[in-house]
């Protein structure tokens, strides 16, 4: 006879969201800091400063949680890959909100941009990226605090 799932199966654990959060701050910190000094000191048009820093934030999350949040599975370049996809994908998302708010919608004001894109955006792109770490990345085995493992 096959047991059922309990009932929090495939929900993720509060370690995990935790953990996932801190690598993701880890990376926006890096991803924001390497942005400042190549627009700045560095002196690089603000688009390969920006593509820059985006692959620093995406590798610093991917440690962060390869090292952390994760670190009971195996990371190798194809979940890099992956991950860096995730993340593309998040980019667009937040880059799609701006585009409906903005020339969709009307809204043009800074506010509206930045609560579209670093509001809104960022959360449904959060939710895409926790999704598709853990689902595409970082699969179901030796998650940190999983209830199956």
């Amino acid at each position: 006879m096959r047991r059922a799932p309990p009932p929090h199966a495939g929900r993720p654990h509060r370690r995990e969201l935790l953990g996932f959060a801190a690598a993701g701050l880890l990376a926006y910190a890096a991803d924001l800091a390497l942005f400042l000094w190549l627009r700045g000191p560095a002196g690089l048009d603000p688009l390969t400063a920006k593509a820059l820093s985006f692959v620093a934030g995406c590798s610093v999350a991917y440690a962060g949680n390869a090292l952390g949040t994760y670190r009971h599975t195996t990371p190798g370049l194809l979940q890099y890959a992956i991950f860096f996809g995730v993340n593309i994908a998040g980019a667009l998302v937040q880059l799609l909100c701006i585009l409906v708010s903005h020339y969709g919608l009307g809204l043009t004001s800074p506010r509206a941009d930045i609560v579209s894109g670093a509001g809104i955006g960022m959360v449904l792109a959060t939710v895409l990226r926790f999704w598709g770490t853990r689902t595409l990345v970082f699969r179901g085995e030796g998650r940190v605090g999983s209830w199956t493992g």
